[in-house]
């Protein structure tokens, strides 16, 4: 038996197969993941009620799988308040900053051909809840 938290299959093989550089997107309940990611990342759906997981259940499991060099965020657009989950991504991660593309950048990015190998869509309901990160490498 696995001494992981990860116990998903399908994420748990996906993440293996990751090397430095590949990303890893986690969504929200709204964000269109058949269209907005490229055909060849491998889709997980978790969304089993509206928030159940969240994003930062995700994110919170997958910190303590992997390291990541990099996180970028989906703003809601300039004028706009920040995301409060943005705070919770950056106490998560342990950084300052989160860089931030605009929603078309954002799935732009997702839509890249080789190196977003996994997206993870969620039960989430707090909008602009999406999250890319890039795997970086193991720190000993």
């Amino acid at each position: 038996m696995l001494k992981t938290e990860l116990l998903h299959p399908a994420i748990f093989r996906a993440i293996a197969n990751c090397g430095h550089g590949d990303k890893i997107l986690i969504v929200d309940g709204n964000y269109p993941v058949d269209s907005d990611t490229n055909p060849n990342t491998e889709k997980v759906y978790l969304a089993l009620r509206p928030d159940l997981p969240t994003v930062t259940q995700v994110l919170e499991t997958l910190v303590k799988e992997m390291n990541f060099e990099k996180a970028e965020v989906m703003t809601p657009g300039e004028g706009v308040p920040e995301p409060e989950i943005f705070e919770e991504f950056r106490s998560i991660l342990h950084v300052d900053k989160l860089p931030v593309l605009d929603r078309f950048g954002f799935y732009q990015a997702a839509k890249e051909a080789d190196n977003v190998k996994l997206a993870i869509n969620t039960g989430e309901t707090r909008v602009f809840s999406n999250i890319l990160l890039t795997v970086g490498v193991v720190e000993h």
